[in-house]
């Protein structure tokens, strides 16, 4: 029974999922989020990864660091190895960043570990992947 469950849970999230790509940009057409999508992630400092967002000039600039709950979004949790939806092109196996910190700490925040899609708080002091979102254009 709780097999069958997960199963219509996973087909659910896919099928409300609507994504589409534009050169290296992936558009989530629930929300008109737009995602980077251009290169292959890097690791980086948390305030070197806001930085390099804020400053960030594809198609315009206008980006940011994602939400915990933006960057969850684009979790596919029926795939794994990179856990994140086929549109998707350049994405590592690894723990992305978040802007959201953790309540609980001032030095801890929120990351998605897209290898399984994983969500977790670490110390702000160590290297993570980054994709910047924007609001639609």
């Amino acid at each position: 029974m709780v097999l069958i469950y997960i199963i219509i849970l996973i087909a659910s999230i896919a099928l409300w999922a609507d994504f589409s790509r534009s050169g290296s940009i992936v558009k989530d057409n629930r929300t008109g989020l737009e995602w980077q999508d251009d290169i292959e992630a890097f690791n980086m400092y948390w305030q070197v990864a806001i930085d390099y967002c804020e400053s960030l000039s594809l198609d315009g600039g206008g980006w940011r660091l994602p939400n915990k709950n933006e960057l969850i979004s684009i979790v596919d949790y029926s795939v794994s190895h990179p856990s994140i939806y086929s549109e998707f092109e350049n994405t590592t196996s690894g723990y992305y960043f978040s802007s959201t910190t953790d309540v609980d700490s001032i030095y801890y925040l929120w990351y998605v570990d897209f290898k399984y899609g994983d969500v977790n708080s670490h110390h702000k002091s160590y290297h993570k992947y980054v994709r910047c979102v924007r609001a639609g254009q």
